[in-house]
């Protein structure tokens, strides 16, 4: 079977060797996705273990389609019988870029007609009641070119089930653990993050330390999908519990906003995970620790702070980070000029998005490994 793993621009890499990891074959990679190959076991261990990506989707079919006959008759050639029961619930979802068939709600339509006049011919039958389990197709249009796949997920990969209090502008699941992953930490190293919000990142890496995965206390939709060996997905669950690690870490979060901390410490608890919280404004922060990361995601201006109020912070980051000792820094930001107002260049820069709106990682490495 092949299956496309989508993800934020700026994580197709992480994605990419976070599968290679899983002994996963990676066909391609691609802008926001990565296209692999496996069979059920391949595709559990996936939405069980990936970190970075979006989504996961088993491909049906894929060809050319220029006209609402061509979407029609491409759909109607799978055989859906294999992937849908005669009261299957279908939802079909949809997206085009680029393409001569722009309208998304149309396309949507042509195709779960012709997936419902499909199954009625091959299971010989007038009506469909669609009051068993929900199947999401989804109708992919991206240059004219047609993907047609099963979305093994329901709730996007980010939804790992601890995040239930929020804070203003909280960063994705699946962003921080990128960060994390980019910043080069290993478990044996300590990790701060300084303003910490809904405290995504240390959770994330304390995740990560403790080889725990992420999709371990969830649901998906594939277990509703009447042809795959839930038994199977089931050893993979315990599997996966059997591989956790309860090693101390050393993982530090801290803000400013004791509401913050406050909803960090219910998240952390419901991940299954131990960060040393701590309410502390970035003027106060210091370590006495040597080498480890630093994360960060500091607010953008636009929503959360005026702009000279920006210049200030980003001034006083500057100062406490590079007083750190063989620390790695990774700062998250979409402030226009933000290595003029930290007052350094980065050693690396990475495009990526937070929330839909563009950003870029900052890097600065003072410990190699």
């Amino acid at each position: 079977m092949r299956f496309l793993a989508t993800c934020k621009m700026g994580l197709e890499s992480t994605v990419t060797r976070q599968l290679k990891s899983l002994g996963i074959e990676v066909e391609q990679t691609l802008d926001a996705r990565v296209i692999f190959t496996g069979d059920e076991e391949a595709l559990f261990r996936a939405l069980l273990w990936l970190r970075t990506a979006e989504r996961v989707l088993l491909i049906v079919k894929e060809f050319e389609a220029r006209t609402f006959t061509e979407l029609f008759d491409g759909t109607e050639e799978v055989d859906w019988k294999r992937y849908l029961r005669k009261d299957s619930f279908i939802h079909v979802t949809g997206k085009s870029a680029h393409s001569t068939l722009f309208s998304v709600s149309d396309c949507q339509s042509i195709v779960k007609k012709a997936i419902v006049e499909k199954l009625k011919k091959s299971l010989h039958t007038d009506t469909l009641p669609e009051s068993g389990a929900e199947v999401i197709v989804e109708a992919g249009i991206l240059k004219d070119h047609v993907t047609l796949a099963l979305d093994a997920c329901g709730p996007g990969l980010s939804r790992r089930g601890y995040r239930t209090w929020n804070v203003t502008a909280p960063l994705s699941e699946t962003l921080g653990a990128g960060i994390v992953l980019l910043s080069r930490y290993y478990p044996d190293l300590p990790l701060f993050d300084p303003m910490c919000g809904s405290g995504t990142m240390p959770i994330e890496a304390a995740l990560i330390a403790q080889n725990r995965a992420p999709g371990l206390n969830r649901e998906f939709a594939a277990q509703k999908w009447s042809f795959v060996d839930q038994s199977l997905f089931e050893r993979t669950r315990t599997e996966a519990r059997d591989s956790i690690r309860n090693i101390p870490v050393e993982i530090y979060g801290s803000d400013i906003d004791d509401r913050c901390i406050d909803v960090c410490k219910k998240h952390a608890k419901k991940a299954g995970v131990t960060v040393n919280w701590k309410v502390m404004p970035l003027s106060d922060f210091h370590t006495d620790l040597s080498g480890g990361v630093l994360v960060c995601n500091p607010p953008y201006g636009e929503r959360l702070m005026e702009k000279k109020e920006i210049a200030a912070l980003y001034k006083e980051m500057r100062r406490k980070f590079d007083a750190l000792d063989r620390f790695n820094v990774s700062i998250l930001s979409g402030v226009d000029g933000f290595e003029t107002l930290y007052g350094k260049r980065a050693d690396k820069q990475r495009k990526l998005s937070n929330g839909g709106m563009r950003c870029r990682l900052y890097q600065y490495f003072r410990e190699k490994r």
